[in-house]
């Protein structure tokens, strides 16, 4: 696991320390999706260098997305001077749909059009290598060192800019390019959507919890790491694809940070009116619609099965019991030869290309079994709904009810 995840686990933290600076500054500009559009930019160039003939990863594509970005870069640079008379956003905007549009368009014509733009949204950072890793560290040292130099200009021209400055311009044409650079050489390795995922949560969260440039961006720097770490853990775990994997572990860090400042200003008047309302909107549509799915109650049903079975008769509790027991079954033999298949993709375990399509299609093939038994289950459950409706539904409204009467009416007393 670590020999497979080093290198992977290095870029990831070389990606943090550039695109967490750079986030900092994004976010201060008011220019979320800056990162996306200039991806974008650059994923055209790469479209482009495709119809030409050259592979999405040779050296004629990067140069290719990199003239394409930098253009977008002295665009937007551009454009900031008239932000007075059209918003900066509406630009930015307006070129990722043209870019995106150009693109598929592009790649209509060129062959395996699909899977170059899969290449391009997800990238392939799992093979990364030693000598890429090494390249994106010294690039991104040479691009940190000028932003270094130049950090009085730069500071002002993205958190100051009500302070005039006749040269701001050139500053903006100095952060856009350096911008663009750092973003076609990320995307190559990384995908367009997880070059975002840097960019953006470790920046916001850090915005969040803590003030002052510095301290932000020391607290984004061990985001970006952590979160790498834990999405790295959850691909090799699971044998999820290593670029999504990673995009959903910061997704839910930010979802996480947004639950707890949610914590911080709810007071339990108010978590009490909220749970009031959903238990009468739940009792509602359980006793209106019995057959629609209910989450709720599908989660308190594995919880407590006796939620269910109370419901159903004899004959339906042994289906139910069966059906278990096959999924069980089922699943078990699914995860042994899941296993073997991601030590064949991990490269653990040499297996034939005959041998992997056989393998391939007999979890195809038991994964339809499981899921037949699956459909059984949720029969019973439809089959339970009918009495369900009634006699959970309205004692579950009526409570919900007097709760919210209670909660609200107090309100108006005091």
């Amino acid at each position: 696991m670590l020999e497979l995840l080093l290198w992977p686990f290095a870029a990831g933290v070389v990606l943090t320390g550039i695109h967490a600076y750079f986030g900092l500054h994004v976010l201060a500009r008011g220019i979320v999706f800056v990162d996306l559009s200039l991806a974008q930019v650059a994923a055209l160039g790469i479209t482009i260098a495709i119809l030409a003939g050259h592979t999405v990863d040779s050296e004629a594509a990067y140069w290719y997305a990199l003239a394409f970005s930098f253009s977008g870069a002295v665009l937007f640079a551009v454009s900031r001077c008239y932000e007075q008379a059209i918003q900066q956003e509406v630009v930015i905007g307006i070129v990722y749909a043209v870019c995106a549009a150009l693109g598929v368009l592009a790649l209509d014509r060129a062959p395996q059009g699909a899977e170059h733009i899969k290449q391009i949204l997800i990238g392939s950072i799992l093979t990364v290598s030693a000598d890429q890793v090494q390249h994106l560290a010294v690039l991104y040292a040479a691009v940190g060192l000028v932003h270094w130099l130049l950090r009085r200009p730069l500071i002002q021209a993205s958190f100051h800019p009500e302070r005039p400055s006749s040269a701001r311009f050139i500053w903006d044409v100095v952060f856009y390019g350096s911008f663009a650079m750092v973003v076609t050489s990320s995307v190559r390795i990384a995908g367009v959507l997880l070059v975002f995922s840097y960019l953006i949560v470790p920046a916001a969260i850090a915005t969040l919890l803590a003030k002052g440039i510095r301290p932000r961006l020391l607290l984004a720097w061990v985001l970006g790491v952590l979160i790498t770490a834990a999405g790295l853990a959850a691909s090799w775990a699971w044998d999820l694809p290593t670029g999504p994997a990673i995009v959903a572990a910061f997704g839910a860090a930010i979802a996480l940070t947004g639950v707890l400042f949610a914590l911080r200003v709810l007071s339990a008047r108010m978590v009490g009116r909220a749970l009031a309302l959903a238990a009468v909107v739940a009792g509602l549509l359980l006793v209106l619609f019995p057959q629609m799915d209910q989450p709720w109650l599908d989660a308190i049903e594995r919880a407590v099965p006796q939620v269910q079975t109370a419901f159903l008769d004899e004959d339906d509790r042994s289906t139910r019991l069966d059906a278990l027991e096959a999924i069980r079954r089922g699943q078990d033999e699914l995860a042994m030869l899941r296993l073997r298949q991601q030590d064949v993709n991990w490269g653990k375990l040499e297996m034939s290309i005959d041998m992997q399509e056989r393998l391939r299609q007999y979890l195809a093939g038991r994964g339809e079994i499981v899921a037949g038994d699956q459909l059984v289950l949720k029969d019973l459950a439809i089959k339970a709904r009918d009495k369900q409706c009634l006699l959970l539904g309205l004692p579950l409204t009526l409570i919900g009810a007097i709760g919210a009467f209670l909660l609200f009416g107090r309100r108006r007393q005091n």
